[in-house]
């Protein structure tokens, strides 16, 4: 294999370890009792918004010097897969914050930073805000605009399949500032939701993560301030696919949680059902479907983990690896994750494909996983890139 695909292996820290354990009992305790309702009732998850505020679990991505715990990437995973262990909706709220303020983070001004982060570290959540609707997989086909007009710019189109719309109080849009340049007339934006012009509009009916809302937003001559630019004019498409390096992780911890939840209820049920005088899970067809279960978790876990680590270093040597992990990791984790939980509900048979049980919410909260922040197949073609390159 090429240099391109080589990486630093994840070694496991005593404080993740701590964290996790921490994480875990948390979820099980204010989240988990929730998840049910959360999910048949399609409503925003307010308990675990609260639990995790309280604890300092909903960003602990962000510097020290922002009011943030300033964790490394592999805690932050560490925390989106352990809520969505019990609940894939609930994971959303400190995945969704990563994402909606990575780029800030990354290319953001200090000033920027000071009037964002903190309110993010005191409770409020944040969006990104990429896709459009002729402009989904080809991002830079985006038709939103911007103005520049005086101090302000002002900002005129949509977006949509905002995770958590409506609920954010920032939001970090994606622009086209010159249309004469391409991708290179992209400019990056923090809007915030009082800002005059900006306007949420309806919410999708999905299939899974049925308690965060997904929802159009429209810019009606929405006037931004020019501080509020991330970075440079010209620079936001490169902030948008550094984000995604950074965050594609993310939805690959989502993923394995979903999966090691889906397993973890598997194993129990499997030791109580009782057919022919004796438990299913002393029949060997039934051990085997757990043990490839088990092992595509670990193997999806590590390759999260890896690629997180991989975050950490940055521009140093072997940063530049970062994408093909971030997509690999992604792309394994999600499409882990849509086999565990269907194995799950198998293993539950008739009971597993009702609402009694968990596991077909999370078979349906898994699918997801390999649509959002880059499709599967385009994350493979981000793959087979790096792959050729040599």
């Amino acid at each position: 294999m090429s240099d391109n695909t080589e990486f630093s292996l994840y070694q496991p820290a005593e404080e993740h370890e701590d964290l996790r354990k921490a994480i875990r009992a948390l979820a099980e305790k204010e989240i988990a009792p929730h998840a049910a309702d959360v999910d048949d009732k399609e409503r925003y998850p307010e308990e675990a918004l609260s639990a995790l505020n309280a604890h300092g679990f909903n960003a602990v991505h962000i510097p020290e010097e922002f009011g943030g715990q300033n964790a490394d990437s592999v805690a932050t995973c560490i925390v989106i897969e352990e809520t969505a262990r019990v609940c894939g909706t609930s994971s959303l709220l400190p995945a969704g914050n990563k994402l909606g303020t990575m780029g800030l983070i990354l290319a953001g001004s200090e000033e920027l930073k000071k009037q964002v982060l903190p309110d993010i570290v005191n409770g409020e959540t944040a969006s990104y805000a990429l896709t459009e609707r002729e402009a989904g997989s080809d991002a830079a086909a985006m038709q939103t605009r911007a103005v520049a007009e005086g101090d302000d710019w002002i900002v005129n189109g949509s977006k949509c399949f905002i995770t958590n719309g409506g609920r954010s109080t920032w939001y970090t849009v994606m622009a086209v500032t010159d249309p004469n340049k391409g991708a290179n007339g992209i400019s990056a934006f923090m809007v915030h939701k009082d800002d005059p012009g900006f306007q949420v509009g309806s919410t999708e009916r999905k299939l899974g993560m049925k308690g965060s809302p997904t929802a159009e937003l429209y810019f009606e001559n929405c006037r931004i301030p020019r501080e509020r630019m991330i970075g440079e004019a010209g620079t936001g498409f490169k902030t948008a696919l550094a984000t995604l390096d950074h965050t594609r992780p993310t939805v690959g911890a989502q993923a394995v949680g979903l999966a090691q939840g889906a397993l973890d209820a598997a194993v129990d049920y499997t030791r109580e059902r009782r057919q022919f005088g004796r438990a299913i899970s002393d029949n060997q067809g039934v051990q085997f479907m757990l043990a490839d279960m088990a092992m595509k978790v670990q193997a999806a876990r590590l390759m999260v983990y890896t690629a997180a680590a991989n975050a950490e270093r940055g521009t140093a040597p072997g940063g530049e690896k970062l994408g093909f992990m971030a997509a690999a990791s992604k792309t394994f984790a999600s499409d882990v994750a849509m086999q565990v939980t269907t194995d799950a509900v198998q293993l539950f048979g008739g009971a597993g494909y009702t609402r009694d049980f968990p596991v077909e919410r999370m078979m349906r909260d898994a699918k997801i996983t390999q649509i959002y922040e880059g499709t599967n197949q385009i994350c493979r073609m981000v793959m087979a890139r790096h792959v050729l390159r040599g």
